[in-house]
């Protein structure tokens, strides 16, 4: 099983503990629950939120190891522009599925705008590996070929230009996220979470 909850784990482990004192403590304005084990060592028992934590990993050889660790690196890098690229174009989504044509021609327009803004000179300066990777971070969420959501965005010229320059790079952005095609790199993207809703106020 890839994922356990961490509260399933620690209920696991302190079941399994000869508790020999408990009580309450303090901590930060707040009281929670302690118990003493037979060793003597004191264990605070708290309700955590759900999270999930990853399974080790293993690897065929040293190669695939230092790759998942470099691919991890640039993904770390890269999430920031991936969550924020994910918003504009689920937001642009929704301009255009839900406002009149002219608001969400200005909507639209000041997104382009912030998209430029914000990552026109910091993508300048990703490596080859990096911009791939942040591409297929996109490509994965929306479940769409880059090709596809350029053409979508800005038209089949577009496109066509974007795919030819991607050539030269090593990047097919038309055949887009293949799951199970780079195991490496479905390792590393099973830990970044991209996704994100548009919220709807009262008036949306």
């Amino acid at each position: 099983m890839r994922y356990l909850l961490l509260s399933g784990i620690l209920t696991l482990v302190i079941g399994t503990m000869a508790a020999q004192d408990t009580g309450y403590t303090q901590v930060n304005g707040q009281y929670f629950k302690y118990m003493v084990d037979e060793c003597g060592d004191t264990l605070i028992v708290a309700d955590l939120d759900d999270i999930s934590i990853s399974s080790l990993r293993t690897f065929d050889n040293d190669d695939d190891y230092r790759r998942y660790r470099r691919y991890r690196q640039y993904a770390i890098k890269v999430y920031p522009y991936a969550t924020q690229a994910i918003r504009i174009f689920r937001e642009t989504e929704y301009a255009t599925n839900n406002l009149s044509k002219r608001e969400s021609k200005r909507y639209i327009r000041r997104l382009q705008r912030e998209l430029k803004d914000e990552f026109a000179d910091p993508l300048k300066n990703l490596s080859k590996t990096q911009g791939y990777i942040l591409i297929k971070m996109i490509e994965r969420e929306l479940d769409t070929p880059l090709f596809e959501l350029i053409k979508n965005l800005r038209g089949g010229v577009t496109a066509t230009y974007w795919n030819t320059m991607g050539k030269l790079f090593g990047h097919r952005i038309r055949d887009g996220y293949i799951d199970g095609e780079d195991r490496i790199l479905d390792a590393v993207l099973d830990d970044f979470d991209v996704s994100y809703d548009v919220p709807i106020t009262s008036g949306g």
